[in-house]
């Protein structure tokens, strides 16, 4: 770890400590005070700049549109990418940003938190209770409802799933919701979804109509990711080998990242875009995508397109894609084997 994550995962840490009481003392309205019809105005909370964070965001946002049909939200986040990834939801009527650098923008920064303050909400939610911002900030917010991330011991208790980053927002929401006399959704948890509309679908079958010039079915994979996330060229390549022997009926093609490289050396067709909606659109359209955990993964996830993710260093109980067929698959304690039977699973 270099000097830089070193100083940053000792403020983060430091930071958490400070912070994790915040909103212990916090009290909800008396129950039966609260009505569905007085939830018009919501604020959400992420204060993070990358991809995947947002699009972990999507299952909350469709959970409080789903519960309070008439609301507005607002997003408190950080960056620009949340308008792409929230530009066909509707009732996002406001995406507040914090500089992506906040000491090259330090007045700016300050200035974006007290935003929150000249507006009142009727409902707050702190979208990761890891967040010591997003801690600070719920607390600093003017809201009748508040959401502050903590995961109540109920939960724990009745559902397996309570540690992914997409899931426990909602399950915390609809604990409080029902602690307030509002009646508790026991509907299936929303999944990550960019919301693509028929002519984006379309232009993307463009796209990889191009590519591939056949009418097979196709696998794509993305073999870039950060840090640890990132498997070697070896072992990409015995995978990719593997996956040309197992589907000779299918096109493999490869998604290149931001930085254009290819831990397989660019052998398999492949496309390169820098339109996240682009890119979702394409993936869209194949028939599963296969990626280490990375902000792509969530984005293949969002596309609702049967997502394979690799994990070794991260915890896929936290981050794994979910939903349409998706799983995650830790490449520590299964090998290429167990990954050739699950990806036939979702194939069949």
């Amino acid at each position: 770890m270099g000097f830089s994550a070193r100083v940053n995962s000792f403020r983060r840490r430091v930071m958490h400590n400070i912070t994790k009481g915040i909103g212990g003392s916090y009290k909800l309205p008396k129950k039966g005070s609260v009505k569905v019809e007085d939830i018009k105005k919501v604020l959400i909370i992420r204060p993070n700049h990358r991809l995947g964070n947002q699009l972990l965001l999507t299952p909350i946002v469709q959970e409080v549109i789903e519960t309070f049909p008439g609301c507005e939200i607002d997003l408190f986040v950080k960056g620009g990418v949340a308008h792409p990834v929230f530009q066909n939801y509707k009732q996002v009527k406001n995406i507040i940003k914090l500089p992506k650098k906040p000491f090259n923008n330090l007045l700016k920064y300050i200035a974006t938190w007290f935003k929150i303050k000249g507006k009142r909400y009727d409902l707050v939610i702190n979208g990761d209770k890891d967040s010591s911002s997003g801690r600070l900030l719920t607390a600093l917010s003017i809201g009748k409802i508040k959401v502050f991330g903590d995961v109540h011991e109920t939960i724990t208790q009745n559902y397996r799933d309570y540690k992914h980053i997409s899931k426990y927002p909602i399950y915390n929401l609809r604990y409080v919701l029902a602690q307030v006399g509002l009646e508790k959704n026991n509907n299936a948890l929303p999944v990550l979804n960019i919301r693509l509309n028929d002519e984006e679908i379309a232009q993307g079958k463009a796209i990889l109509d191009d590519i591939i010039k056949n009418d097979k079915k196709t696998i794509c994979i993305y073999t870039n990711a950060t840090g640890h996330k990132c498997y070697s060229e070896a072992w990409w390549n015995k995978f990719y080998n593997r996956l040309l022997k197992e589907y000779p009926n299918y096109n493999i093609i490869e998604m290149l990242p931001i930085e254009n490289i290819s831990k397989i050396n660019f052998k398999a067709p492949h496309f390169y875009s820098k339109d996240i909606r682009e890119m979702a659109a394409i993936i869209k359209n194949t028939s599963i995508f296969i990626a280490a955990d990375n902000g792509v993964m969530h984005l293949a996830s969002a596309s609702l397109t049967p997502t394979v993710g690799f994990f070794s260093y991260t915890n896929p109980e936290i981050y794994g894609p979910y939903g349409n067929g998706s799983l995650p698959l830790h490449t520590e304690d299964t090998e290429i084997d167990d990954w050739i039977k699950a990806i036939n699973g979702i194939l069949k």
